[in-house]
């Protein structure tokens, strides 16, 4: 096994190309992670982490600002407002007919989607900063500030997150894996250090057993995310016999995990929102609508059943949803005909879109299923055996194996395609 992951980092390296793109890679995270350390003015660090590390709330927000959080630093909103943003677009493009028509455009389309994406993402960036900037200020965090010191604040954290959203870009385009992702997963990896010492420093002599019990679990859950994001359904395809030819025989391989990360990334995403809300009431002194608060709270605590149920229902949804984006049956049936392509026993057209979509949906069903299982098992097991600081595993351990996987095979099909050009010459 190690082996093989050595040799295949010697050949990675051995490719002009791919070693490019790992130090583009490398130098695109050492300016992020620099970037995350330079404080924003006005803020008692020490008071903000202390906040940080006593709500798991708040440290998985940590996680999805890419660990620039807790910092408060320029960067402190993260790449939040980007799949805000991101999610609003998704779903406009099913309601709103030219932006579904974009969405089929190709790489064009793509492109224009992009670049609303990131049009949205600006008064997104402000309204959170500001929401950022009153939830801190209620929580004596910072002193109130004079209005151009507050304008000053919200633009440096809209810029910040601009640049997180620039570098994450530089990333795809110039580096390895979906750049927005991988800065998520460095911010996971980042605090792992800071993670695992809070976690040994709250825990007592017998709960090394139950730490034993959650590290096998742990090890069990890596092991099946990477079997259920490897696992492919592969659809038979066979192609008419030319003139002087014979017919030919293919698969179709369709991923059992077709939307990769992104629905868990979306459900967090979602599902901490009525707890943010609950942040901003507490604060109001209408008695009846602090109350209101403290239950919205008590409803969505991390460890709570209904916040489970919620994240796991989302997860599912987020899945399909996904899923029906990134995976166009009529396009693959479409292309399958004009290349004399078929599914045997399956008529061309639109007997091939429907058995796409019915085997798509079967298999995206066990998909869905099991990422929303272990999206919210490790907060259950934590809840069991009583370590609390454990509870954001899970959404850590998904993008993190998911994030490795995806540049793995990034790297493997850049390596595969050298090859096949090497060959041809």
């Amino acid at each position: 096994m190690l082996t093989n992951i050595l040799t295949f980092f010697t050949r990675s390296f051995k490719s002009p190309q791919i070693r490019k793109k790992i130090v583009v890679t490398a130098l695109a995270l050492v300016v992020f992670r620099l970037a995350a350390h330079i404080p924003a003015a006005g803020i008692d660090r020490t008071s903000l982490q202390a906040l940080f590390f006593g709500s798991p709330l708040l440290s998985l927000l940590d996680v999805f600002s890419g660990g620039t959080l807790a910092n408060f630093s320029i960067m402190a909103l993260g790449l939040t407002p980007y799949i805000n943003a991101s999610i609003i677009l998704q779903l406009l493009t099913v309601v709103v007919p030219k932006l579904e028509e974009l969405s089929k455009e190709g790489e064009y389309g793509q492109e224009k989607i992009n670049q609303y994406t990131r049009i949205l993402t600006v008064p997104f960036s402000v309204f959170q900063a500001f929401g950022m900037y009153a939830l801190l200020t209620s929580q004596n965090i910072i002193a109130p500030l004079s209005p151009l010191a507050i304008v000053a604040l919200i633009t440096t954290m809209a810029a910040g997150t601009m640049l997180a959203i620039w570098i994450g870009e530089l990333i795809t385009e110039y580096g390895v894996g979906n750049g927005i992702s991988f800065l998520i997963f460095a911010g996971i990896i980042a605090r792992l250090p800071v993670s695992i010492t809070r976690t040994l420093t709250t825990v007592r002599a017998e709960d090394l057993l139950y730490i034993g019990i959650f590290l096998a679990v742990a090890v069990i859950v890596v092991g099946l995310i990477v079997y259920v994001n490897e696992a492919t359904r592969q659809v038979p395809i066979h192609y008419a016999r030319r003139t002087g030819g014979m017919g030919q025989s293919s698969y179709l391989p369709l991923r059992v995990n077709q939307a990769g990360v992104i629905p868990i990334i979306f459900a967090v995403s979602l599902v901490l929102m009525p707890t943010m809300l609950s942040q901003f009431l507490s604060g109001v002194d209408n008695p009846q609508i602090s109350q209101f608060a403290v239950q919205l709270s008590t409803l969505f605590q991390p460890s709570s059943p209904t916040y489970n149920l919620v994240y796991f229902l989302l997860v599912v949804a987020f899945t399909y949803f996904y899923t029906s984006i990134v995976f166009n049956p009529e396009k693959i049936a479409e292309n399958l005909q004009k290349n004399g392509g078929f599914i045997p026993g399956t008529r061309p057209g639109p007997q091939t879109i429907k058995y796409l979509n019915y085997v798509l949906n079967r298999i995206t069903a066990a998909g869905a299923v099991f990422l929303g299982l272990i999206a919210v098992l490790p907060a259950i097991v934590s809840t069991a055996i009583g370590i609390p600081s454990l509870v954001i595993g899970g959404t850590g351990i998904l993008i993190v194996v998911a994030v490795l996987l995806e540049i793995t095979r990034d790297i493997e099909a850049q390596l595969v395609m050298k090859r096949y050009e090497s060959l041809l010459r």
